[in-house]
């Protein structure tokens, strides 16, 4: 008597190629048909104590392979009537010219500054907090900030006015 691996692994060699050929006809579409009869068989790798005593155990692969390609068909087809009926998503506006001037000179500071920056002022973190956070000490926090938002200042400056709107 073989195994349960061993009948599933004859089967499958036996019946792939005619499978494939099958859905491959029914849905124009290689990648399609491959995956169709790929979750078809893993289905009937499950179940193969039941399925591989079925008199025609390829024709209850068949069918599963057709309805799962049947229903990605009508997947598809309901996802294009849907986008039909609602049209394209609209476009996402483009950054905000004064946030891309920020990040951009927020990431010229040293990571000490830009982490404190960030925390206290684009987070709304106490200075404790950001101290908490960062493991170290409230002063230290204090110099970071101060030295950050100097920075800061003297970069958003050296940008070009076209590039920003204030």
């Amino acid at each position: 008597m073989l195994s349960r691996e061993d009948s599933f692994d004859g089967f499958y060699r036996a019946s792939r190629q005619r499978l494939y050929d099958c859905v491959y006809a029914l849905t124009g579409n290689a990648a399609e048909a491959q995956d169709a009869v790929h979750e078809a068989y893993a289905r009937a790798w499950q179940r193969w104590s039941t399925v591989g005593e079925y008199a025609d155990p390829e024709a209850w692969v068949r069918t599963v392979a057709r309805r799962v390609a049947v229903s990605r068909w009508r997947r598809a087809r309901s996802a294009w009537t849907a986008h039909r009926r609602h049209g394209p998503p609209p476009d996402v506006p483009g950054p905000n010219p004064d946030a891309v001037v920020l990040t951009e000179a927020l990431a010229r500071l040293p990571i000490a500054q830009r982490t404190a920056v960030v925390l206290h002022h684009l987070v709304g973190l106490p200075v404790a907090e950001v101290a908490r956070e960062t493991g170290v000490p409230e002063g230290t926090v204090k110099a970071r900030l101060s030295r950050g938002r100097r920075a800061l200042a003297d970069l958003i400056e050296e940008t070009p006015a076209e590039a920003h709107h204030v």
